[in-house]
């Protein structure tokens, strides 16, 4: 394959298919395939959210490009100190008395998709931006059919009681529930048809009117209306002054291969760490999965997270000592801590909802990329007319103030996205992302470490089961045995879920096979995506 493209949702990978087959590069077939994810994964991710990519354009050095959800200018450190009932048990926020961090116009951060999306296109795409908007236009309009992963969400219930569902984010706003629920009332079941012309005009005026409507533009001034008389945080001036963020990409190495990640505050820092610890033991020479290795491999994770949770911020408000937490010297003193056995102690901060979705290509060009966006789990709000919804990413920071990740205006909250590019001597060969908050960095932690260490094939290592530790236990997919979680529980508390498949990141990659140079593609078996190849190579 000369040309690739995965991501959890087939219609927006053939879009962007569509675009590499036509002579596009992989940076409008990624932007293509987003905005059409926009469309089919309403309460993941859309023109209300926030974005992240990092990208080796030409197969030259890598770079990120942030356009993170910020907190709104009306927002103050101490205003929710009173609200606080306690943390999420699953870790994703923490719950408050009305909900007002997860739900409603309180929720909503300023959005920046649509500013990283045009300005991506702009600088290394070779499609116009109206071209790239089309196909979204016409699956809004046309409609699409529910899939089971959305239909499922729509049924789940509460996970916890001062949680909010997915159903209830559509029943709290009229707009959501006119366009989403069915002519009976009910929430559309699999192999229901959803039309959005809303959001279709809102991209075709989009098209129109250019991305610079939606902070300046008639668009811009319909959103500051609607928020403004709901008590959002978010201004008219929040979006005119909103700009993209452009930190030097992280970057790191293990056992030789360069690895170059998404910045502070989101979750390459962590990933790196992760790794750096893990160099200081022979991992192939364990069994793949084996109580041993799970052991050592959660408790490289639990060192990462102690010290993410306790520095990692917005950099432009904290000073994160990101030398120190990626550093090697830092890695060793792990290593030791870990091979004394001594205990590892880690302090609860929010981690994002997992409701994000992710999207790899790679062109003929020699252009890598992995494009991660999201809305946290959906703010449920639409603006009358508009189609889309908000992120409620207000519910990821810290309702505390004093902590890096404490609420600020025009603040970056934390994040685990983790867009990755691995290289050898500078030449990229494989592009991993994920969905599932801060679960992305562990679950392309162990892609990673199944490619490196173990020589799996993408797909393989994609498919292998996974487990999580960020805290007090080590959490593990179904497909782990009980007798070796029973050896694991001998030296630190585990627990298998009762999923077999997801719930730990849905992992998306492509690599490159060193003899042949083969493109292949791995897509999550806990979602519904697939990769797409290009046998013949795209124009320059």
């Amino acid at each position: 394959m000369k040309a690739m493209i995965v991501a959890p949702q087939p219609v927006a990978v053939e879009a962007g298919f569509e675009v590499l087959r036509g002579g596009g590069n992989a940076v409008d077939a990624a932007v293509t395939c987003a905005l059409v994810q926009g469309v089919v994964s309403p309460h993941m991710c859309g023109v209300g959210g926030y974005a992240v990519v990092t990208l080796s354009p030409g197969g030259g050095a890598p770079v990120f490009l942030d356009g993170p959800a910020l907190a709104g200018s009306l927002v103050t450190p101490e205003m929710w100190q009173d609200r606080l009932l306690r943390p999420s048990p699953n870790g994703w926020s923490y719950f408050l008395k009305g909900r007002v961090n997860d739900i409603g116009h309180t929720s909503v951060c300023t959005p920046g998709t649509v500013k990283l999306l045009a300005t991506l296109l702009e600088r290394y795409g070779t499609l116009d931006w109206e071209q790239a908007i089309a196909p979204a236009v016409r699956v809004a309009e046309e409609g699409f059919t529910v899939g089971q992963q959305l239909a499922a969400g729509w049924r789940a219930r509460r996970p916890f009681p001062e949680a909010t569902s997915l159903l209830e984010r559509i029943l709290s706003n009229e707009e959501a529930r006119r366009i989403y629920l069915m002519a009976d009332g009910r929430a559309p079941d699999e192999a229901d048809t959803i039309h959005n012309p809303d959001y279709g005009a809102t991209l075709r005026r989009l098209a129109e009117a250019g991305p610079d409507d939606f902070y300046h533009g008639e668009l811009a001034g319909r959103m500051a209306r609607d928020l403004g008389t709901n008590g959002s945080f978010v201004t008219a001036g929040d979006l005119a002054g909103y700009a993209l963020q452009e930190p030097p990409v992280v970057t790191g190495s293990y056992r030789g291969v360069e690895v170059a990640s998404a910045a502070s505050p989101h979750g390459g820092p962590t990933l790196v760490a992760t790794l750096n610890i893990l160099e200081h033991f022979d991992l192939a020479a364990l069994e793949h999965n084996s109580a041993e290795y799970i052991h050592l491999v959660a408790m490289a994770m639990k060192a990462a997270f102690s010290d993410r949770n306790l520095h990692l911020g917005d950099s432009a408000f904290h000073e994160v000592p990101l030398e120190w937490m990626i550093g090697k010297d830092r890695a060793a003193e792990w290593a030791a801590h870990i091979r004394r056995g001594d205990p590892i102690t880690v302090s609860f901060t929010p981690s994002g909802p997992p409701d994000t979705t992710t999207l790899s290509v790679v062109d003929g060009a020699g252009t890598w990329l992995n494009l991660t966006h999201s809305l946290g789990s959906s703010s449920g709000v639409i603006t009358p007319g508009l189609g889309f919804m908000y992120n409620n990413s207000m519910t990821n920071f810290h309702p505390l103030p004093g902590h890096p990740n404490s609420i600020a205006p025009g603040k970056g909250r934390t994040s685990g996205m983790a867009p990755t590019i691995l290289s050898r001597d500078g030449e990229p060969f494989m592009t991993v992302g994920a969905p599932g908050s801060t679960q992305i960095i562990t679950g392309v932690l162990q892609v990673v470490l199944n490619v490196l260490d173990f020589g799996m094939g993408i797909q393989e290592a994609v498919y292998a089961p996974r487990f999580d530790c960020q805290g007090e236990s080590i959490r593990c997919q179904a497909r782990i045995p009980e007798y070796i979680c029973a050896e694991v529980a001998r030296l630190h508390p585990i627990a298998r879920t009762p999923y077999s498949h997801g719930a730990f990141g849905l992992v998306h990659a492509i690599a490159r096979d060193p003899a042949s140079g083969r493109l292949s593609g791995g897509a999550d078996t806990g979602a519904g995506g697939m990769a797409l190849g290009l046998k013949v190579q795209v124009r320059d």
